[in-house]
């Protein structure tokens, strides 16, 4: 028996649960789900432009810069625009599902692959955007592994303005819908890493990226 298989196997016991209420079960929970109902929320303008700038209002707010291109192809030239900006290395790994993206034409060296401690440089896209606090959610998946924008110093996210989205609440709606199944890990990230431990002193980089740099796509 797996360390999974016995955790859950104790929350079944806890629960009383068991193959002949395991049905009844799910339909309580489903309802429970189904009949949540949502709590305040800040007024804003939900136009998608103005939901745009919203974000990136809120992302620069958080630390995060932010840059806008048209259309995907545009995508590598703005973050080799930015590396040379920054005096970064252009070597990067890269979620999978961006890896078809003309990097070596941008003059970059990218490998499409799960983040290791050496990589200085990381490129993802990202699940949504919640414009209400310039949040990225990033969901994890073979193609999309969680470690891309948690491990390098800079974390730099692509964003599609289409899939920016008013509140937390849609972000958690749009996953159920588009996901069914919720995957291993879910992220939601607001500019660099910090901390104010020590002496009420913000700084950068505590648990993660310190450089949070967002390409949005679109018009």
């Amino acid at each position: 028996m797996s360390s999974r298989e016995d955790i859950l196997g104790r929350v079944r016991a806890g629960l009383q649960r068991n193959a002949i209420n395991a049905a009844a079960g799910r339909e309580v929970m489903a309802a429970a789900l189904s009949g949540r109902s949502e709590g305040p929320k800040p007024a804003f303008d939900a136009a998608p432009q103005a939901l745009l700038e919203r974000f990136r209002v809120k992302s620069e707010l958080q630390s995060s810069t932010v840059d806008r291109v048209a259309a995907d192809a545009e995508v590598p030239a703005a973050i080799a625009r930015y590396l040379a900006d920054m005096k970064l290395p252009k070597t990067a790994v890269v979620q999978p599902a961006l890896a078809a993206l003309d990097w070596a034409g941008a003059g970059l060296a990218v490998e499409a692959r799960g983040a290791r401690d050496a990589d200085l440089v990381g490129i993802t896209g990202c699940f949504c955007a919640v414009a209400e606090t310039g949040t990225l959610m990033m969901c994890s998946s073979p193609d999309t592994p969680a470690a891309v924008s948690l491990l390098p110093e800079t974390h730099i996210a692509v964003v599609h303005a289409s899939r920016i989205l008013p509140y937390m609440e849609d972000a958690w709606n749009l996953a159920r819908k588009e996901l069914g199944t919720l995957p291993r890990a879910v992220n939601f990230i607001s500019g660099p890493s910090r901390t104010g431990d020590i002496e009420q002193t913000i700084v950068l980089g505590a648990h993660g990226p310190y450089r949070v740099h967002l390409v949005i796509v679109g018009p």
